[in-house]
């Protein structure tokens, strides 16, 4: 009598496995899809700017929940753990202060996810949505692995690995 479907487990090793295969191509200190323009200061100004990036889409997130938990208030209690985890995401992946990010050494990529417009007036629906709003995420996070510096990088496998956690505890529970 085997569990089917999507376990937690499951979710951490797929996102583990794809965040490790990215990480063990890399030899040098500067992987080959990361984008500098030559000069030494712009490594600094490129994570910065990539930091920028990742942590307003972390705080995209984070302002989903706090809308989720505005609608529907009997999730708070199921939800508050969840969105306390990706407030400190928002905080880890935020540049280091006094670092200043130039717009031309702005990483080229999707913007970050924007919350939605409207929450689903049914809290199953509520939950789904935010759930794909964590899978958006965390891939954003895994594809950005390719432009980050190595100890980036670490942090985002982690950061997006924990997004693919929260999405399957949204979900857990759910008819697939």
């Amino acid at each position: 009598m085997g569990r089917t479907g999507t376990t937690r487990r499951r979710a951490l090793v797929v996102t583990g496995a794809a965040a490790a295969g990215l990480l063990t191509g890399c030899s040098t200190d500067t992987p080959a899809g990361r984008r500098t323009s030559g000069s030494p200061s712009d490594p600094a100004r490129t994570e910065a700017a990539l930091r920028r990036r990742l942590a307003a889409a972390s705080r995209a997130l984070r302002d989903e929940y706090d809308l989720v938990i505005a609608q529907h208030p009997v999730l708070a209690d199921r939800l508050a753990p969840l969105r306390t985890a990706v407030d400190e995401h928002v905080t880890a992946l935020a540049p280091a202060p006094g670092v200043l990010a130039s717009p031309s050494a702005s990483p080229s990529s999707s913007p970050a996810p924007s919350p939605s417009a409207s929450v689903a007036a049914e809290p199953g629906a509520a939950l789904k949505a935010l759930a794909a709003a964590e899978r958006r995420t965390s891939q954003a996070h895994t594809a950005s692995l390719a432009e980050a510096a190595p100890e980036l990088a670490r942090l985002l496998a982690s950061v997006a690995a924990a997004g693919a956690a929260h999405a399957y505890l949204l979900t857990k529970g759910d008819a697939r």
